[in-house]
């Protein structure tokens, strides 16, 4: 969604509108492909110009089909995210480092008279979606052994099957028990 600055009524105005999974698709890098599905995207904004200067506040909402990273059963999150930016022309080019504080967070710039906001939709949604997503905090997840779902069934495996490469810590932490100093 492409707003025109010089078109912002002095009142401000109201945006309402969707993009779907395809959409955000498109916009992945293509090095990486996504292990999750969205499907319809709602945003709604609002948008206030100052002379140059745009004020836009607004929320997006969807919901992703993901795998839970313990069990991998599909699970489906929704994602709900408050945004404010505001936008501003491109200062002139300058040589001086600038250090970026918690407030520059929330300005971007735009070209020319176009405010581009697929770019902040896009992002919005890519902070929402976790990074390890759970089906449940209580997730018991797989058996390492025989990778049977231990949310739904037990299994007979023993849980101290030790590591076969870190066998000599076991003997030292055996041998050095008794021998502690203060």
């Amino acid at each position: 969604m492409k707003i025109n600055v010089s078109k912002i009524p002095e009142g401000g105005m109201v945006l309402k509108f969707e993009r779907n999974g395809d959409w955000f698709r498109e916009n992945l890098p293509e090095t990486k492909p996504a292990d999750f599905e969205l499907d319809r995207i709602d945003i709604d904004c609002t948008a206030r110009r100052m002379r140059e200067n745009v004020f836009i506040k607004g929320t997006v909402a969807t919901a992703v089909d993901m795998s839970c990273c313990r069990c991998l059963e599909m699970i489906r999150l929704p994602i709900r995210s408050s945004f404010q930016y505001t936008f501003t022309p491109p200062p002139p080019p300058s040589q001086d480092e600038v250090e970026l504080n918690a407030a520059d967070l929330d300005f971007a710039y735009y070209e020319g008279d176009v405010i581009d906001l697929d770019r902040v939709i896009f992002e919005q949604i890519m902070l929402q979606i976790p990074i390890k997503p759970l089906c449940a905090e209580s997730c018991r997840g797989l058996c390492p052994h025989c990778g049977i779902d231990l949310n739904t069934t037990s299994c007979d495996c023993r849980s101290e099957i030790l590591d076969e490469r870190l066998a000599v810590l076991k003997q030292f932490t055996t041998q050095h028990q008794g021998k502690r100093s203060c």
